[in-house]
């Protein structure tokens, strides 16, 4: 087996969607940012030494209207419903989903790697199954780094986490309050999510650039959360 390419670009993602694996959810919103391995590898910081968002920042959001009705649990945490997205008259995840997306992604300075919070666990096999569906693929040597379990591992080795400190959370907003003593804006949006995870990120990128580097996932390897009926009228 060939070694993983070292990543050029992070693209950094988040995704909203219908509900969790089990009720096969449909993504209803897509967010990402791309961002130079150089701007990671060198972060921009303010006055109190925090790091900012880079200056050199690409951003892709896109809402898509699901086939597929929300739990009432992810209409409530996402605050997006059917009803909304109809009447805004957004279509579903289609061929013109899939192109917008390509074509993101080919401005890009590859090898790509995918970053995502759970991406593991839900991003990247809900992303997968949609893709699939479509007869859709990522570049080749597009690679995947999940934050969640790089951070856990990180702080287990360093022995500055859940031994050290007692009993901590992993998600975005617990990683972000103990960052940096503040909630995160914009919570459950897309685009709030990578925001929050690009600056969780940008806090510890030193180790998790090399633990991208050192243990990355090939896309090709991604299983979708689910298999779809091919849709004939869908063009990828």
């Amino acid at each position: 087996m060939s070694e993983a390419p070292r990543a050029e670009t992070f693209v950094f993602l988040d995704l909203e969607a219908t509900g969790l694996p089990s009720v096969e959810p449909e993504i209803a919103e897509l967010s990402l940012f791309a961002v130079h391995r150089s701007s990671l590898e060198n972060p921009e910081r303010d006055e109190s030494g925090a790091p900012v968002l880079p200056r050199v920042l690409d951003k892709l959001t896109l809402c898509m209207c699901p086939e597929r009705p929300f739990t009432a649990k992810a209409s409530e945490i996402t605050g997006l419903s059917s009803e909304g997205l109809v009447r805004c008259r957004k279509a579903g995840f289609d061929g013109a989903v899939v192109r917008t997306l390509q074509a993101f992604l080919s401005r890009q300075a590859g090898p790509i790697c995918l970053v995502a919070h759970n991406g593991f666990d839900y991003d990247f096999p809900l992303l997968c199954a949609e893709l699939q569906r479509l007869g859709a693929r990522l570049p080749r040597d597009t690679v995947c780094l999940d934050t969640l379990p790089a951070l856990r591992g990180l702080d287990h080795a360093h022995r500055h986490g859940t031994r050290a400190r007692g009993r901590q959370g992993y998600s975005l907003g617990s990683l972000f309050h103990r960052y940096f003593q503040a909630e995160p804006s914009a919570a459950h949006s897309a685009e709030g999510d990578v925001h929050t995870l690009l600056l969780i990120f940008l806090h510890r990128a030193t180790e998790l650039l090399t633990w991208a580097d050192e243990r990355p996932r090939r896309w090709a390897h991604i299983e979708p959360m689910y298999s779809l009926p091919d849709d004939p009228s869908l063009e990828a």
